[in-house]
């Protein structure tokens, strides 16, 4: 797909493309929109599609009604903290093993395979008293 070169497509992927936090439209805008203060809400979110259809970005639904970002398109799963809401990359089992394992399984064709795991994340459970902050140490 061929695209002309936009100043405002290139901070938005200024922005996102070392971040790990998966974040909204409205938090890549509210970064952006410092150094370019003419930048509307649709534009970002318009041009993180675009970059989404490009191969450059994919989406995570974790079921919080938004939709967040992630530049890492490698095969991998998420996990999300029911305490803080933080996403977190798993690189470990990733989805595209599990998908064609099931594909042998399935009757059709299997396109793709998202996993998403949802627990506690280390730093609610350390701020829990779960897990003593002297563990990490070790």
């Amino acid at each position: 797909m061929a695209v002309r070169y936009s100043k405002q497509r290139n901070a938005i992927w200024n922005c996102i493309k070392d971040r790990k936090d998966h974040p909204t439209a409205d938090t890549i805008y509210q970064i952006v929109r410092k150094d370019q203060p003419k930048i509307s809400l649709g534009t970002v979110y318009r041009n993180l599609v675009l970059l989404r259809d490009m191969g450059q970005l994919t989406t995570v639904d974790v079921g919080d009604g938004l939709i967040h970002f992630d530049p890492n398109v490698g095969s991998h799963s998420h996990f999300v903290c029911s305490s803080c809401g933080n996403i977190i990359d798993i690189a470990e089992a990733p989805p595209e093993e599990y998908r064609r394992k099931m594909q042998k399984a399935f009757p059709g064709r299997i396109n793709s395979c998202e996993m998403l795991f949802r627990g506690v994340c280390l730093s609610c459970l350390q701020e829990q008293g779960v897990i003593p902050k002297s563990f990490l140490q070790q």
